[in-house]
C-alpha cells in the first residue's frame, strides 16, 4: 500500500475535518450535539476511528481497529462522568486521567505501532478530535478558546509574546549550544509551507492540549500564575522524549517558551493567539536556528 494512497488522503482529510469544523463552527456543533440523546452523544465520537479503518486495518496489528473505534467513546464517557461529578469545572480525576492518557500516548509513542510508517500523525489527530469532542460537547468545558477564525488581536498578542521570548531564548540557546545559526535565506514557498504545517500539526494541537485544556483547568485551582508556570513546566518536560533523545537544553527552552505561550492564551482565552506565538518560534527555529 502506498503511503499516500487515496484511502490515506481520505483518512487525513477526515481527521483534519473534525479539527477544522470545531475551529470554525465549534459553538454550532456543541449546540447541535446537545439536542441528541445522551446515548447517541456518547456513541457518536466512534466516527473519529474511521481514519484507522481506511488506513490501518491492513496493518498487521488488526486489533487496533477496535481500539480506535472504542477510544473516542471511552474518552466521552469519562468526561461525562467528570461533568456529573464536577459541574463547577474545577477539574477532577476523570479530567486528569484523560489528560494523562492522551499526553502520554503521544509523548511515549504508544500508538505508533498501529500505523504504517510516517502516518502516525493521523493517529494523533484522532486523539485530538476525541479530546475536542469530549471536552467541548460532553464536558462542556468553558474558556478553551479554540477558534480558527483568527482576529487582529490574535496576531498582535501572538507576535508580541514571540518578541518577548526571542531575546531570552536565542542568546540562551546559542550559549548552551542548543541553537546554531544557519545564516541563509529560505525560499518563500518552503518557508510558508513550514509555517503552515507547524501551525496545523504542531502548534494548534499542542496549544489546545496544554493551554485550552490543561492550563484552563489548573487555573481554576491554582490561579493565573500557578497554572501558567506549572503548565509551562509540564510542557517543557513533554519534550524529553524527542527522536534525538533526552536533551535538558530542549526541555529548558521549551518550558520557558511555555510561559509565553500561556501568556498569549490567557490574554483573551484564545488558542489562536498562543498557536501564532508557537508557530513563529518553531518556524524560526526550523529555518534558521537548528
Amino acid at each position: 500500500m502506498s503511503d499516500w494512497s487515496y484511502t490515506t488522503i481520505a483518512a487525513l482529510v477526515w481527521s483534519l475535518a473534525s479539527l477544522i469544523a470545531f475551529g470554525f463552527a465549534g459553538d454550532w456543533i456543541v449546540r447541535s450535539c446537545q439536542k441528541l440523546r445522551l446515548g447517541v452523544r456518547l456513541i457518536l465520537p466512534a466516527v473519529f476511528g474511521l481514519p484507522y479503518a481506511l488506513v490501518g486495518a491492513g496493518h498487521p496489528h488488526g486489533g487496533w481497529l477496535a481500539f480506535y473505534f472504542v477510544l473516542p467513546v471511552l474518552v466521552a464517557a469519562l468526561l461525562w462522568r467528570a461533568q456529573q461529578h464536577d459541574p463547577q469545572q474545577r477539574g477532577d480525576w476523570h479530567d486528569l486521567m484523560i489528560l494523562l492518557a492522551l499526553g502520554l500516548a503521544v509523548d511515549l509513542r504508544w500508538l505508533e505501532p498501529a500505523w504504517p510508517a510516517h502516518l502516525s500523525v493521523i493517529g494523533k489527530l484522532i486523539l485530538l478530535d476525541s479530546g475536542l469532542y469530549g471536552f467541548l460537547v460532553i464536558r462542556k468545558l468553558t474558556n478553551v478558546g479554540f477558534d480558527l477564525r483568527i482576529r487582529a488581536d490574535d496576531l498582535i498578542i501572538g507576535l508580541r509574546e514571540m518578541s518577548f521570548y526571542a531575546p531570552i531564548a536565542v542568546p540562551l540557546g546559542l550559549a548552551l549550544g542548543f541553537l546554531h545559526w544557519q545564516g541563509y535565506l529560505p525560499r518563500p514557498g518552503p518557508a510558508a509551507l513550514t509555517a503552515l504545517f507547524t501551525f496545523f500539526f504542531i502548534a494548534v494541537p499542542e496549544e489546545i492540549y496544554f493551554r485550552g485544556w490543561m492550563q484552563n483547568l489548573l487555573e481554576r485551582r491554582l490561579g493565573r500564575n500557578g497554572s501558567l508556570f506549572l503548565t509551562a513546566a509540564i510542557f517543557g518536560l513533554s519534550h524529553f522524549n524527542k527522536p534525538a533523545g533526552f536533551n535538558w537544553r530542549y526541555v529548558l527552552l521549551a518550558a520557558v517558551a511555555g510561559i509565553f505561550y500561556g501568556r498569549a492564551w490567557r490574554q483573551r482565552r484564545r488558542v489562536a493567539a498562543s498557536a501564532i506565538t508557537h508557530t513563529c518560534v518553531d518556524t524560526i527555529w526550523a529555518l534558521w536556528l537548528r
